[in-house]
């Protein structure tokens, strides 16, 4: 990677990463001024039949089935990014799972467990709570964060579709601290990995345009 390439990927998707920017900004604020836990019993205290429907059906667009469905439409649009999808999900699979296991953190269940409070939280009723030393990253928002990143790098810019993606994103984010599966930490690295892995990827999109193998086959 090189600056003339950073330089123009920040002039052409200034809408998306002004929007990150705030992100990590008040975000290195929160985790700077809230306690662990502080982000699960305020959603806690604040539950609505909304809110639960909402986030119960929208953290799954940090999953896997999202880069299946994505890469299917793609090769009826361009072959060449229907390759990158699926391996930037198994990319992803790969970072969260090594991530886990070095980091090991407790995610919120296991913690409030081992504090004796869990019956202080309400959860969303017919969510299956994680538990386990594996909160840290989030890989759900880390999938998010590299999917919709990279769609709002190589889609054309129009407006407003860059703040969309990137409102998905941080939606699935807020979703797994929602539904009391990862600390706002575990979201704040989750996005941060995320983002660098997209930027990895349309890296490759830009620079080997129509030379990878595959090409020669599929004439994308």
């Amino acid at each position: 990677m090189n600056r003339a390439y950073f330089k123009g990927l920040l002039n052409e998707n200034a809408r998306f990463f002004i929007c990150f920017i705030i992100f990590l900004i008040l975000g290195a604020i929160t985790l700077f001024f809230i306690q662990q836990g502080d982000e699960i019993f305020f959603f806690s205290n604040h539950r609505s039949a909304f809110g639960n429907l909402f986030f119960t059906y929208f953290t799954r667009l940090g999953e896997g089935l999202i880069f299946v469905g994505l890469t299917l439409i793609f090769l009826f649009v361009r072959y060449r990014t229907a390759m990158f999808v699926p391996l930037m999900g198994l990319t992803v699979m790969l970072v969260t799972f090594l991530s886990k296991k070095a980091f090991s953190h407790p995610r919120p269940w296991l913690y409030f467990q081992q504090l004796n409070i869990t019956d202080q939280i309400n959860l969303v009723e017919g969510v299956e709570v994680h538990s386990g030393a594996n909160g840290f990253p989030s890989g759900h928002t880390m999938a998010a964060f590299a999917l919709y990143t990279f769609l709002a790098l190589i889609l054309p810019q129009k407006r407003g579709v860059a703040i969309l993606l990137f409102t998905t994103a941080l939606l699935v984010g807020v979703s797994r601290i929602y539904l009391v599966q990862h600390f706002f930490k575990d979201v704040y690295l989750g996005a941060i990995i995320g983002v660098i892995i997209a930027v990895i990827f349309h890296y490759l999109h830009h620079k080997y345009p129509k030379r990878n193998w595959a090409e020669k086959y599929l004439k994308a």
